[in-house]
């Protein structure tokens, strides 16, 4: 009976093994998806942590809600200006429902549909809630498709270079201030897309800005002019008017580095990512929605126990400072 007894205890305790990682030094390092899955097992059923991570999921759920109704809102006006068709219907996209799955499983299903696109390029397009891994999805798809192979895309330097020009034509303007309804009109929109140009440059794909005197690379100047204050001042209100613009750039850039081979990864909203051309669509959900904020508040608490424990520490120390940082964060409320 005691040898069956242990045969039991023995699967159960691999069971929670495998479902909740060890919090030790070394998992609290990586900050990942196994650093959050082991605070939850070691926070499972306390009660501050299940207040935080209720308050985390009612958060995620209501900021990517108003970030989506405000994309929606750019798009809807560039359907208006005349610069995107209204897509009737809309395309398809394969859903994932990454509750219980590991990063490599969900990549395993993408990889699966993808067949041969895998070798010989294409563009993946992830969209789904805060929270369902689609960060860490594109990054495992990097590590786990040939080398070489991958390669992101974000829009961000696309909306810096176009407030860069925009803000540039303001001051030889003579302008006191920037004024977006001057610098943004339809016809000097046209003018400032076509002075960027994506292509590849020494054999690296770049986006080339030729105009209003300014002739650079955005790999040259990306953490410079492009985050500085003529800039990122002046940024939301050249990306509220925009969206369409940089879609459509953002297309046509993703499209040619899928034809050069290459495997693009591209994570957003649905209402700009339709505009992607791709048949290789997916959409992270998470059945169980609970499970969204405690990946949250795992990741809050894994990022001040890191903060407090730079170099580790002992698995007692550290799994008290998980408590009592929970704790703090809930009462802090």
């Amino acid at each position: 009976m005691s040898v069956l007894f242990n045969l039991v205890l023995n699967c159960f305790q691999k069971v929670k093994d495998e479902e909740y990682p060890k919090m030790d030094a070394a998992c609290l390092k990586k900050q990942d998806a196994k650093t959050s899955a082991a605070i939850i097992g070691l926070l499972e059923g306390d009660a501050k942590f299940t207040a935080l991570s209720k308050f985390e999921g009612e958060s995620i759920v209501g900021r990517d809600a108003e970030d989506a109704e405000k994309l929606q809102k750019g798009v809807d006006a560039s359907i208006a200006k005349g610069v995107l068709p209204k897509l009737e219907p809309p395309p398809t996209y394969v859903t994932i429902d990454v509750l219980g799955k590991t990063p490599d499983d969900v990549c395993n299903v993408i990889v699966g549909h993808m067949g041969d696109a895998v070798n010989t390029g294409g563009v993946v397009v992830l969209c789904g809630l805060s929270g369902t891994g689609k960060g860490t999805t594109v990054a495992r798809l990097g590590e786990l498709l040939p080398e070489g192979k991958t390669t992101g895309w974000s829009n961000g330097n696309v909306f810096r270079s176009l407030t860069l020009l925009a803000a540039t034509w303001c001051e030889q303007q003579g302008l006191a201030e920037f004024d977006g309804a001057k610098a943004l009109t339809p016809e000097n929109l046209a003018t400032f897309m076509g002075m960027l140009t994506f292509d590849k440059f020494d054999g690296a794909w770049d986006i080339k800005i030729s105009g209003l005197g300014i002739e650079a690379m955005v790999s040259a100047i990306k953490n410079t002019d492009l985050k500085g204050p003529k800039v990122s001042k002046n940024i939301p209100t050249v990306a509220e008017q925009t969206q369409g613009e940089v879609v459509k750039f953002a297309a046509a850039a993703a499209t040619k580095m899928g034809e050069d081979g290459l495997i693009v990864l591209l994570e957003g909203r649905e209402a700009t990512v339709n505009y992607i051309p791709s048949p290789y669509r997916y959409t992270l959900t998470m059945s169980d929605t609970a499970v969204l904020g405690q990946r949250r508040a795992a990741q809050r608490v894994a990022a001040a126990v890191l903060k407090e424990f730079p170099e580790g520490a002992d698995d007692g120390k550290l799994a008290e400072s998980v408590r009592t940082n929970s704790t703090k964060m809930a009462e802090g409320l």
